[in-house]
């Protein structure tokens, strides 16, 4: 007798979408889509569209690690503080968008307040501390807008650094953004005491 081989449980369709068309999707829609592409870092906004970010290249790859290094380092030297994440780490923000910074922190109360439903595959909170990482194919435009809604949906302190200009936005809870150019090192604050992130190691 001959078997028919199973049907695969995905299907690759090839497909192109112009910019002014959107694609939405629901928030179950889109974890099946994340577990189904775990190669593409996938966002979803707060209106439900569908973000598709390509594998980065190895500038910005370099330049990425360096960043989450120097952020586990000092989570590391400093009694394991909270949580820290890389880049592949989706949050669902307040506004129902699910975002993934280039690399945030999470206090351990704020960690600590949700529940085990609440942590699912995608945490249902924002962090305090989110990094944005410019690469050469980021809109400036879409980036500052991502930044200010990490900070109306809860983030302390935020920073987009642009290595292709080497500029610095720093973003605080309820303070106008300061933008810095050129500089030689950023800080944690009070949000990460002790915290310092050499830029020259970025910019490198």
């Amino acid at each position: 007798m001959v078997q028919t081989p199973p049907q695969p449980a995905t299907e690759t369709l090839l497909l192109k979408l112009p910019k002014k068309l959107g694609l939405y999707v629901t928030p179950e829609q889109f974890a099946a889509l994340a577990a189904s592409n775990q190669d593409l870092r996938l966002e979803r906004t707060a209106r439900g569209e569908l973000i598709v970010n390509p594998p980065t290249g190895w500038e910005t790859g370099k330049r990425n690690s360096r960043i989450s290094g120097e952020v586990y380092l000092w989570w590391r030297n400093t009694g394991e503080l909270g949580e820290i994440f890389d880049s592949s780490t989706g949050f669902i923000l307040p506004n129902q968008a699910t975002r993934s910074p280039d690399a945030s922190w999470v206090s351990q109360a704020r960690w600590d307040a949700l529940t085990p439903e609440q942590k699912g595959t995608f945490a249902n909170l924002c962090p305090n501390f989110v990094v944005e990482l410019r690469s050469a194919s980021d809109s400036l435009n879409s980036l500052q807008e991502k930044m200010r809604e990490y900070m109306e949906n809860g983030a302390d302190l935020g920073w987009l650094i642009d290595p292709q200009n080497k500029t610095v936005e720093i973003y605080r809870q309820g303070l106008e953004v300061e933008q810095l150019e050129n500089p030689q090192e950023l800080s944690g604050e009070e949000i990460l005491p002790g915290f310092v992130l050499n830029l020259p190691q970025v910019w490198g």
